[in-house]
């Protein structure tokens, strides 16, 4: 993959080192039970910051049926600025990727234009009324652009890539208007989470891949690749798991008992309550809806699938040791993931504390740096 521009490279290093800030932040956010102090979307409380004044306080409490808490408030805004930052950055690289391609530009703004007025629409700005129905054409008509030329284009010069970069970050900010209205639905939660770690993991194999004499040339990279691949999987479920856990507060259904539960080795569990996907909309899922034994079952397969990914992940770690050139990389994949595992028993036996948490989300996201970016430039001796 070729860079389309001579500082193409930096500004998607950039972007990934932001997607970063706005991964740990949103965890932040999320953990610090702060995803709904903001009740409407793209503004809070209709401001485009956020209520601190006595009398803006006042009138948003009218206003609105949830009271506002500024030291809440402020998180979930400012998250939100960061990653429409986030999204301007990915916008530039898909144009810089675009402009050599026959209508290429062109076709990148016009898709943006009509997710931008899908906003205003979306919110009823200048006297008229919300139509909701009208703001989904308009953002899918961009969506549907965007997905033409992701077909048409190759990704020889991160055209393809960088598009699709960018319909995912339009489609995140539409998980993250969801977050809000549908009341931090669980399903909606961990999309977003997973939402975010994609973005993440796209713009690290952009940023690599155009990134030059990057690449790692190893006798065993076919070998490698496949351990890779399957480790990517593993780590992806296994994330998921983390989120659906967190998204349902069954972070400490087992209380601060590890490696036992609730004094137990099997607790009662209920398997087909805590997997339901879909319950509907209406019902504010802040701090859980689920009993005790559908959320021991959320927390139980977490800590389970734990073991798959870890006895995974350790074996290509040590493989990674054994191959020259890549001391370096088997060295951090080792420590991230001894880390991650120490932070995670942590979150248990200390209670949750918010530090620890955030910390556990980010090391989630470094893990994903390591392997994608391995996947992304291990290449075999031509």
């Amino acid at each position: 993959m070729n860079a389309p521009s001579r500082h193409f490279h930096r500004l998607a290093w950039a972007a990934l080192i932001l997607a970063l800030g706005v991964i740990v932040f949103g965890g932040f956010v999320r953990l610090s039970n702060a995803g709904l102090s903001c009740p409407d979307w793209p503004t809070c409380y209709g401001k485009a910051t956020w209520p601190t004044q006595d009398h803006e306080i006042a009138s948003a409490n009218e206003a609105f049926e949830r009271a506002v808490e500024v030291s809440k408030a402020w998180r979930e805004q400012f998250h939100r600025h960061i990653a429409a930052l986030l999204g301007v950055l990915v916008l530039a690289l898909s144009l810089l990727a675009a402009r050599k391609r026959k209508g290429g530009v062109a076709s990148v703004l016009a898709a943006s234009a009509l997710v931008a007025l899908s906003i205003p629409v979306y919110m009823g700005v200048g006297g008229m009324a919300p139509n909701h129905a009208l703001s989904v054409a308009l953002w899918l008509a961009g969506e549907l652009i965007l997905l033409v030329q992701v077909l048409r284009w190759s990704n020889v010069d991160a055209a393809r890539l960088s598009t699709a970069l960018l319909m995912v970050i339009i489609f995140q900010a539409v998980l993250g208007m969801w977050t809000v209205i549908w009341l931090v639905k669980p399903a909606i939660v961990m999309a977003h989470l997973l939402g975010g770690l994609l973005t993440f993991s796209l713009l690290t194999w952009l940023a690599w891949g155009t990134t030059p004499s990057s690449a790692l040339v190893a006798a065993e990279a076919p070998k490698l690749r496949r351990l890779l691949w399957i480790g990517l999987v593993l780590l992806v479920v296994q994330i998921a798991l983390g989120g659906w856990t967190s998204a349902n507060y069954a972070a400490l259904a087992c209380g601060t008992d590890y490696p036992t539960c609730l004094g137990q080795w099997w607790p009662e569990q209920d398997y087909a309550e805590g997997f339901v996907l879909w319950r509907g909309i209406g019902v504010d899922y802040e701090g859980g809806v689920l009993d005790g034994p559908a959320r021991v079952a959320i927390q139980m397969a977490h800590r389970l699938f734990a073991l798959l990914v870890v006895g995974h992940l350790l074996v290509v770690g040590i493989r990674l040791l054994r191959t020259p050139g890549l001391v370096f990389w088997g060295v951090m994949l080792l420590v991230l993931l001894t880390v991650q595992v120490a932070l995670g028993i942590s979150n248990i036996v200390l209670g949750l504390p918010l530090w620890v948490a955030t910390a556990h989300n980010a090391g989630a996201a470094l893990l994903l740096f390591t392997v994608v970016g391995l996947l992304a430039r291990l290449r075999a001796p031509e």
